[in-house]
């Protein structure tokens, strides 16, 4: 949960610059499989999409700022990104420009919020504007 309020900072402080998105794909660690100690909720693991819809609904009220999709039941999603169990990836026009490490020993919020950093900084340079009178 720590990483989800990091994460949730950095979503608010770039709200101005970026929008995110959350695909929430299968339950990393199952009510009835490999539990997790410290999760917030007990979540089984999703048998049907609906399953994985309700599961979604309480990831969204932990980042409301976010706009939370799903992934299908054959996890197409994370095949393709290779998110299992979490990755911080930033698109910009369709093309990853920021593809993040594997969580959960790589996932690091300290590199999106350096790219974003980065990227405000060269939006504010190209729209500095030099006026003479």
């Amino acid at each position: 949960m720590a990483r989800l309020k990091a994460f949730q900072g950095v979503v608010q402080q770039n709200a101005d610059i970026a929008d995110c998105v959350v695909v929430y794909i299968e339950e990393a660690h199952p009510s009835d499989g490999w539990i997790s100690t410290d999760a917030p909720y007990q979540i089984p693991k999703h048998r049907c999409l609906e399953d994985r819809l309700n599961a979604a609904q309480l990831m969204h009220l932990e980042v409301p700022s976010c706009t939370v999709v799903v992934d299908s039941m054959e996890n197409s999603s994370n095949a393709a990104y290779g998110a299992y169990f979490d990755r911080l990836y930033i698109l910009q026009e369709g093309k990853i420009v920021y593809q993040g490490g594997r969580g959960p020993e790589r996932y690091r919020i300290s590199e999106l919020k350096h790219w974003l950093d980065q990227y405000r900084q060269r939006l504010e340079k190209s729209n500095t504007v030099v006026i003479k009178v």
